[in-house]
């Protein structure tokens, strides 16, 4: 995938504006409004009044709010927007801004079905500009240097994760019918890839609410992925889970022919092995922060970025084929998902250009994994 170049850094900042005034949305003005590659020019909000009190707490109460964001973007010189809207605007609000000509960073999942994704994947293609999925924790050199680890047990059999919260949410995570798989879960399906360098061939998993659970939706969950090359990927976790709490990151444990690796998630990975660790690099960002920085530098360089949506689009293939398994009681094979998500994006597709780079795709996982 290439896309167009824009000649920014810090010594000539991207101009930005951010879509979306909430609580993530307000992260995410502090981190372009900090960084030196970035300039904040506008905040889009459907909510104007929230918008300008964003403005107001980031001591900009001047700074030029919109509820469009292409026209707000047209109206400040903007040249990329940071997508932080709630994942059903994800697909108008992307496809918008890269038509007019705007690259975009979006907040995780890359939109609200996987359908909608390969749209935004399309819609890329034709395009020209770069979309990118901030898939913020692949950026945490702790995940870098278990990655590392990974590389020295030989063939793996056996990657885990735990992971263990109480959080209490307001709004559509509270509603959700399966809030920890399709809110929380893509984050360490997303990092399995990563760690393993592999895809998913097909899983199992069984969704459940344990009674004192304070969500309408399924809020825990087992799944079982096999992943290309024979090693299997088994994620336990809940969000209704008080006490012994496990890091945001989870609990990882892999198990290689050579030995094994444990982390706890918040500090350093420590390998259980006869083996002398090579040095490897790790990861100099961290973070949205770092997502940002690889995104100008992505559009400064022309080089295709980890998260960058045909790569980033397998993990959201992980969760929802681990739904239709926990609806369906059943094995689910993904190439399934990818192509029933297929048929549907090309089915509700109304922008000619994009559904004549969809039907140009010979597969789907081909065209999501070159």
């Amino acid at each position: 995938m290439t896309h167009r170049i824009i000649r920014c850094g810090p010594d000539n900042p991207l101009r930005v504006v951010v879509v979306g005034a909430g609580s993530m949305g307000r992260q995410w003005l502090t981190t372009v409004t900090a960084a030196p590659e970035t300039e904040l020019v506008g905040i889009a909000d459907l909510d104007l009044a929230a918008a300008r009190r964003a403005a107001a707490d980031l001591g900009r109460p001047g700074l030029p709010v919109g509820s469009d964001a292409v026209a707000l973007a047209a109206g400040t010189g903007a040249q990329a927007i940071v997508n932080v809207t709630v994942p059903e605007a994800h697909h108008p609000v992307t496809t918008a801004a890269l038509f007019a000509g705007l690259p975009v960073l979006g907040e995780k999942p890359i939109a609200d079905t996987l359908a909608h994704a390969l749209s935004l994947a399309a819609a890329s293609e034709a395009s020209g500009e770069l979309f990118m999925v901030s898939q913020s924790r692949r950026w945490n050199p702790q995940l870098f240097a278990l990655r590392g680890m990974l590389g020295e047990l030989g063939a793996i059999g056996t990657l885990t994760t735990e992971f263990f919260k109480a959080p209490h949410f307001d709004g559509f995570r509270a509603e959700m019918a399966y809030p920890l798989l399709v809110d929380m879960a893509i984050h360490a399906f997303d990092a399995a890839r990563f760690l393993l360098g592999a895809d998913p061939v097909a899983v199992y998993c069984q969704a459940y609410n344990p009674p004192w659970s304070w969500y309408e939706g399924d809020a825990a969950a087992s799944a079982v992925f096999e992943m290309a090359g024979g090693a299997r990927y088994a994620y336990n976790g809940s969000w209704c889970s008080p006490g012994a709490e496990t890091s945001w990151n989870g609990t990882w444990r892999a198990s290689g022919e050579k030995g094994s690796v444990l982390w706890d998630g918040d500090s350093e990975p420590v390998l259980f092995a006869d083996v002398q660790p090579a040095e490897r690099p790790r990861s100099p960002y961290s973070d949205i922060a770092g997502a940002l920085r690889v995104f100008v530098e992505s559009l400064r360089t022309g080089g295709v970025p980890m998260g960058e949506v045909h790569e980033n689009a397998m993990s959201l293939a992980m969760v929802e084929a681990a739904v239709s398994s926990a609806r369906t009681g059943r094995r689910v094979l993904v190439d399934d998902v990818l192509d029933q998500a297929y048929a549907a994006a090309l089915r509700d597709e109304n922008r000619p250009d994009v559904r004549a780079a969809l039907a140009g795709w010979q597969s789907v996982r081909g065209a999501l994994v070159p």
